[in-house]
């Protein structure tokens, strides 16, 4: 569902804004999503601005000389955010809470009403569904059931997704406009990561990514097309790899901590051995 209301954020399924309105606000629902706000945020900033980290913050990794001026707690939840098991923490605590929840627009913004109706149906969604959960589902592990599982779940495969489509060694960040350009940020530092046949079916092609950030009006159904036509263009500049356990693990220990000068990544290890000497 969520998938569904991605597209429809894009303009990928409907000519007419109002049912992709409807559709990106229903879908986003169970996710405890507010579509209006991502939407903001998802469309102009990270499409508008990918893997340029002063604007699109998603994932943005830390120097080795940030990370040493972070706090104990500071680094503890960096390195928290960035492990293949608690990663949830990402999307929770920058995207959901931070990007969604807390966010205020700009007194002048046109979509102020927009985005606190939007707050405010997910809110009697979420206390409808906790209210059901708690009657039909046993009292609070009714809740923690049918609502806070399913919550931390969905925050997980989505920060695990989005960091997937935009980290890898191979794959640069830039902190320098001149040294960015919207192809490069597209179509160079997008991924595509490969499943089984079931799996893609299953999460709607959304791990292959790169065709996605070429055009964003392309829908999910037809990805695989799209990317067939991209390798036959431009398959020098892509990034593509077969997901595994062990090479998901591999990318989150290799790519802790950039320099965004060298474009290279270190370990968390190797900075402190590079600060040491």
């Amino acid at each position: 569902m969520f998938v569904w209301a991605h597209d429809a954020a894009h303009g990928a399924l409907f000519g007419p804004a109002w049912p992709a309105e409807v559709l990106g606000t229903v879908a986003m629902l169970p996710s405890m999503n507010m579509y209006r706000l991502w939407s903001h945020g998802h469309n102009r900033v990270h499409h508008g601005f990918t893997s340029y980290t002063p604007i699109d913050w998603i994932w943005r990794p830390l120097t080795p000389d940030a990370y040493a001026t972070k706090s104990r707690w500071g680094r503890l939840l960096y390195r928290l955010e960035r492990t293949p098991y608690t990663c949830a923490l990402h999307y929770l605590l920058r995207v959901w809470w931070a990007g969604m929840v807390m966010f205020r627009p700009d007194r002048r913004s046109r979509e102020r009403l927009a985005f606190a109706v939007n707050k405010l149906i997910t809110l009697v969604f979420a206390i409808a569904l906790s209210a059901t959960a708690y009657r039909f589902g046993g009292g609070v592990m009714g809740i923690v059931a049918g609502v806070v599982v399913p919550f931390i779940v969905f925050n997980y495969f989505i920060a695990l997704f989005v960091y997937l489509h935009h980290t890898h060694p191979d794959v640069p960040f830039f902190d320098h406009r001149p040294e960015w350009s919207n192809t490069i940020g597209q179509v160079y530092c997008s991924i595509v990561v490969r499943c089984s046949w079931l799996t893609e079916l299953l999460v709607h092609n959304i791990m292959i990514h790169t065709p996605h950030h070429v055009d964003p009006r392309i829908p999910f159904y037809r990805l695989q097309q799209a990317y067939v036509d991209l390798q036959r263009e431009y398959g020098a500049y892509l990034h593509e790899y077969r997901f595994r356990w062990a090479t998901v693990r591999w990318i989150f220990r290799r790519c802790q901590l950039y320099d965004f000068e060298k474009k290279v990544w270190y370990s968390y290890r190797e900075a402190m051995q590079l600060g040491a000497s």
